[in-house]
Order: C-alpha cells, then structure tokens, then sequence
C-alpha cells in the first residue's frame, strides 16, 4: 500500500528522468558492488549532477564525497542507498525531511527475513512516510534509463558501453533479470526505455511503477518478470492504463505452487492454485503471457506490430523456408501450443511456380536452397501476403541468414511493413540478421520455442476484461468456517444453483417404520457433516440404495466408517438424496476467493478425479455469459457435451447460467471464500443441471454458526484430501 500520494508525473521524472542523483554509500575501491554506479553513471555519460555520499572519504574514486545528504548543494531527485538496513531506514528518513522524490534501496534484511524484518520494513515505511519521498525496494538492484545515463545500479551487466536503448521499459521482482535481458538484446535491434528492479516492494509496487512509465512517450511496451502476485490491485490499474495508451505488455512469471491447495478444503483450490490465478489475472488485464524467457525479450515487438484492433482467435498461420529441416521444428513448435499452420492453395501453389518461386504442394511453403534469393524471396513474400490465405507468415530461414543476410534477410526485411505480418526465425545463430529484421519491423527469434512461444501468446491475448464488478487485491482472512452439505446446497440454491431432491434424516428417523421419503428410490445416502468435506474419501457415500432396508443398512455402514477413519468428526444426520437420471456428462464448478488476487471462477470435468487430470479454465469473478462459454470449450472432458461426434447435446446453457451465479458470489456474498458444485450433472439439451453436492466455506462470523466447522486458513486442509 503507498505511503502516500505522488503526481505520476513527478514519479516517473524522478525514477527516469532526474536532473540530480546521489549515490550514499559509495565506495573508493573500484572493485567493489557500491563502487560501480559512480562508474556507469560516467561511462553512460549521464548529464545532470551526480553526488556521492560517503562519511568516511573525502573522494570516492577521485570525486568529491559528501559527508550526508544534507551537506549536498541541492536536494537530489533521486537518491540510490547502497548501505546496510539499519543505515538505510535513517537515509529515508533524511531523504523524506529533505523532499527527496524517489530513493531506491539495495539493503535486504526486511520482510523476507521473518517477524524482526516486518518490523524493520514497517520502520522504513514509516520513516518514508514523515515527507513525501517514494521508495523503491528494499533489495532493489536499481533503477536503469539508457536513454540519457541514468544507471543507478551495481548490476555489473551495465557496465559495458552502448546499452540498447529502444523502447521496452522492464519491470522485474528479481533483480538480476534487468542485466540479464539487456545482455541478451545486445546486437540483435532491440532495446530498453528503463528497467527497474523493484525488490521487496515495501512501498512503491511494480505496478505503481509501470503506471507512472505508461506517461513517458520514449516508453512503447512493458515487459514484467514475476515471482508473485502481490499488490495485484496496482496491477490491475496499470492495465487499463497501458491497455488506453495502446502500449502492450508481456509477462513472464515464476512457478508453480501448491501453497494454495494446500489453504483449501475443495477441488477448486487445487485447481485454481497460483499458477491458475495467474493465467486468470493476466488474461483479465490483457497481457500476453509467455512460458521461455527468452520469450519475454522477443514478445514486444510482435505485439506493437499486431496493434490492439481486430485478430484472429485462431490464425491461418503460414510457413515459408528455405530449409525444410528447421520448418518443420517451427511447425512442430507451433502445433504443440495448439497454432494451425495452414497450407498454400493448389491455386496460390501454381500462382508462386508461374511467378518464379517455386514451392512443392505440402503444409509449408519450401523454397528449397535455390530459393535463398533476393527476388525469389521478394515474390514468394508478395504472393503469399497478398493471397488473402493467411493472417501471419513465419519465415524460416537457413544458413544464408547468418554467411548472406543481404539475401533473404533484406528481402523479409522489405515486407515487414506490409498488412499480412511476418516474423522471423533463423535456423543459425544469426544476430545481424536479427538486428537488420527487428529495425524494419519483423520481430526476430533466436529459438522456434520461443518464436511459437510468442505466436500464441499474442493471438490469445485479448483486450482488458476489467469492469467494475473484479474486487481485485490481497485478501487475510484469519479463520473461516465450512458449512456442511446441507447448508452449502441452501446457500448455493439461494445463488440461483439448483440441487438435487433432498431430506436430511437422523439415524432415528431412519429406523423410523413409519419413515416415507418424498421422492421414490433409488437414492444416495451421505454423511451429513462440516467435518467430513469429502465424503466419498472415509466410506462417507453409498449409492443406489433401493429401498427403506438398504437405507437404513447404509446409514449404519456411514456412520462406522466415517467414526473409524475421523474418530472425531461429528455426524448428526444422513442426508438422502434422489439418485438423478444418467447425465450427458458431470462438471465441477467452483469459485475460490485466493490471497493474491481475490475472487475466481472454476470449470472443470466434474467427479473425484477433477484434480487428476487438471483440465480446467480459470477466470477472475464475476464473469458473463461470453466468457463462460468461452470456459466451456477451453475444458477438453467437456466437448462431450457440445454434440461431440454425434453423441447427445448437454444443457450448455443451463451450465452457462450456473457458472454465472456462481461467480456471481463474488458480489452477493463477500463473505464466501470457497464455493463448490461437484459434481454437477449436466442434462440433455433443455433438461437443465443439478447440483448433486455442494461445498461452501466463508469467513467466521462475530459468532460461531451452527453446522460448521470453525478453522483457521492454517488449517483449512485438514481432512480435504
């Protein structure tokens, strides 16, 4: 959470722009980390005035050092503090009563460090907060503009000479990541408009930074490494803003965890796990999600050059080449992440032969060794841009790219401008002709991987999907409650989620002569308990029982089993339910409130292997009924409900209304954390679902409610799996 309000503008002058910086803690000894931003700062030829802060010396490095920043002629517009923690919260301080805008620290030891590191963070936030100076960091490696010197960083993969300046501005959680990628764009036409290393995040979050960066004209897509999902609020501001501005962003985030899980007592908690509210958030803020790293340096400039208007979902992606090895590794690549590569017409075929580029009738468009021309390539690139087959061409190029890029790397180059988009990937290592493809506009890939890597991230990239109705941020809830089957089917029916017939019985009501159930046999007997969320796990569930006999046989078989495996589970009723007619298929659908990112909606095949298989699609809730079906078919073991080879048509839009409301908790229970259908029978085509068992944990009221069980998010798991 900021410390306080700054004029974005005021920040991102003082983060990229400053007249005035200073360096406390510099170091004389040139070999030292302290030592190297006094060193790039003149390498880069930085033009506004540099202090360096050193109590001890009166030079660092044969400059005048200054014993505080007090004693300096002017107040800096941006202070880098390379001192240890304890110094570092005094600096700040000092820095705040002086009006300093921006200081970056480089000390760890806070937060990451356990209670005694919350306290000292808690310290620098609050010694930030006595005037109105930004923080970024701590364990922030720096803070990096090359367009005009700015280099306040130890990072030593700034200090070779000439760092590519262009127009891709780099937000990273890790720190060593901004060398990285600058080390990586050396020499291949692409370049940097800043790169920050936002560390801790104490104060200013990556995505505070990023919005203030959407200002600078110099600055034309974003690239963000990742490690987690905090202040994801922040970032979901800065989406609309970039996505206003027309400036794209990709994102490239770190692991895969089964944290979350383990914080749940349903299937969707495993199944909406961190790596699963990740894809949710990103696609919700219209960033292009990229699996390589490599990725994440190559994906901007594919997309500024496919823009923000109309695409194709799926796009008729064609290759040409001129070695047919490496063609076929790119088609490969792109085949595995589900991109069609389509063939040539036999009409365009005889067109490209008439014409002089000869291709054979196949998938690709070879050109052969002979083609590794200038004019064939020319007219091979003309026919298929202009055939009107095709919305991406993927040029494959051979070994003249790297010994004649004057051949066919020029002539890509030439059509980079024209409406069918090219790009590029040279079967060699080939930084010239990267750099010769990238300048005119066809972004090059050093790797097919992350040339298909980047393809599909591009084309399933969608437009922010953020209204008013995402209460997007971090959530702490300190106990919450589970509400036995009964309960939860009560509260989901409320949502509009429709359940099975059902009477809930005590086992004296059961042994009952009399006993008459409202609905006919056969019927399903089930544990009725808050304790014992998964039933089916501790022999909690018998099936087709036919008559009064057998229910009363199976109501005494539960309760044996349920006491054997949970002796302390507490079971005052049996609940019986109608057993529902054979379903088209069963899904699960479930909605999840997670730490990070707040509500999620889940589908996913239904039953008790839903985590098996892990298929499922994810998305920030509330949802409509677009995205829903648009969920629906991202779920393979539910296109048997579509019609699938003639087989029956389910209910879709039943389902449909069902994921609504369900995702709809979002905003007529905030109370609700965790929400679960699973699973639901889904009928023949107007036959509508049902709900055949229901799951529902929500925050601790003031006073313990009847019916629950009280845990704490600690706790949360047990018995669950």
């Amino acid at each position: 959470m900021p410390i306080h309000h700054q004029n974005e503008t005021s920040l991102v002058r003082a983060l990229l722009t400053p007249e005035s910086v200073a360096i406390v803690g510099a170091s004389d000894d040139p070999t030292k980390t302290t030592a190297r931003p006094q060193q790039f700062l003149a390498q880069a030829g930085y033009t506004g005035n540099a202090y360096f802060v050193n109590p001890r010396r009166e030079t660092v490095q044969g400059v005048r050092a200054y014993p505080s920043l007090s004693a300096l002629p002017e107040v800096p517009e941006h202070v880098y503090i390379m001192t240890g923690a304890e110094a570092a919260i005094e600096t700040v301080r000092e820095c705040a009563h002086l009006g300093v805008t921006t200081a970056t620290v480089l000390a760890s030891g806070f937060a990451e460090e356990g209670p005694a590191g919350r306290a000292r963070e808690d310290r620098l936030r609050a010694a930030a907060a006595e005037g109105e100076v930004r923080v970024v960091g701590p364990s922030s490696l720096g803070v990096v503009n090359p367009r005009n010197g700015v280099m306040l960083t130890g990072n030593a993969a700034f200090g070779e000479p000439d760092l590519p300046t262009g127009g891709i501005f780099v937000a990273s959680q890790s720190g060593s990541v901004i060398g990285s990628l600058v080390s990586r764009a050396r020499g291949r036409g692409m370049g940097f408009a800043g790169l920050v290393s936002v560390g801790g995040e104490a104060d200013l979050s990556l995505g505070e930074i990023c919005t203030a960066a959407v200002d600078d004209p110099g600055v034309t897509s974003f690239a963000l490494f990742l490690e987690s999902l905090r202040h994801s609020n922040d970032l979901v501001t800065f989406a609309r803003k970039a996505a206003r501005a027309g400036k794209p962003v990709a994102v490239y985030k770190l692991g895969r965890s089964d944290e979350a899980a383990n914080l749940t007592v349903s299937h969707t908690g495993a199944l909406a796990g961190e790596d699963s509210e990740a894809d949710a958030l990103f696609r919700a803020c219209g960033f292009a999600r990229v699996e390589h790293f490599e990725s994440l340096l190559e994906a901007p400039n594919l997309l500024l050059r496919l823009g923000d208007g109309p695409r194709a979902h799926h796009p008729r992606i064609g290759v040409v080449t001129t070695t047919g090895g490496g063609a076929a590794i790119m088609v490969d690549q792109l085949a595995i992440r589900g991109m069609r590569v389509t063939a040539p017409s036999d009409a365009l075929v005889g067109e490209m032969n008439a014409a002089g580029a000869h291709i054979p009738h196949s998938l690709i468009a070879d050109l052969g060794l002979a083609g590794a021309r200038h004019d064939v390539v020319t007219t091979a690139l003309q026919h298929l841009q202009d055939s009107g087959e095709f919305d991406l061409i993927v040029f494959v190029i051979g070994s003249s790219a790297r010994l004649n890029p004057e051949l066919a790397v020029e002539a890509i180059s030439e059509r980079g401008g024209y409406d069918v988009p090219i790009v590029g990937f040279a079967l060699p290592e080939a930084p010239e002709a990267a750099e010769l493809l990238n300048a005119s506009g066809v972004p090059a890939f050093r790797t097919p991987e992350s040339c298909a890597d980047v393809v599909a991230a591009a084309y399933s990239r969608r437009p922010p999907a953020l209204h008013d109705g995402f209460r997007v941020g971090s959530v702490e809830v300190s106990a919450s409650e589970v509400l036995d089957e009964l309960a939860s089917t009560q509260l989901l029916s409320q949502a509009g989620i429709h359940p099975v017939e059902y009477v809930a019985l005590t086992p004296e009501e059961i042994a009952d002569p009399d006993l008459a159930l409202p609905f006919p046999f056969p019927v399903v007997a089930k544990a009725l308990s808050a304790d014992v969320p998964h039933k089916s796990d501790v022999g909690g569930v018998v099936l087709d029982v036919a008559d009064i006999g057998e229910l009363r046989a199976a109501a005494a078989q539960i309760l044996s089993s349920v006491r054997n495996a949970m002796p302390t589970a507490r079971i005052d009723k049996i609940l019986v339910q109608r057993m529902q007619a054979k379903a088209v298929t069963e899904a699960l659908v479930g909605y999840r409130v997670t730490r990070d990112v707040g509500p999620l909606v889940v589908l996913s095949t239904g039953g008790v292997m839903a985590e098996l298989f892990s298929d499922s699609s994810v998305r920030l809730a509330p949802i409509d009924a677009d995205t829903a079906r648009e969920m629906i078919s991202e779920v393979k073991g539910l296109s048997v409900a579509t019609g699938y080879r003639g087989l029956p048509r389910g209910d879709i839009e039943a389902l449909v209304d069902a994921m609504v409301n369900m995702s709809r908790l979002a905003v007529t229970a905030p109370d609700v954390l965790e929400a679960e259908v699973n699973p639901l029978s889904i009928g023949r085509d107007g036959d509508g679902v049902t709900a055949l068992d229901a799951l529902v944990r929500r925050a601790v009221p003031n006073t313990e409610a009847s019916a629950v069980s009280v845990v704490t998010s600690a706790q949360a798991a047990v018995g669950a799996h």
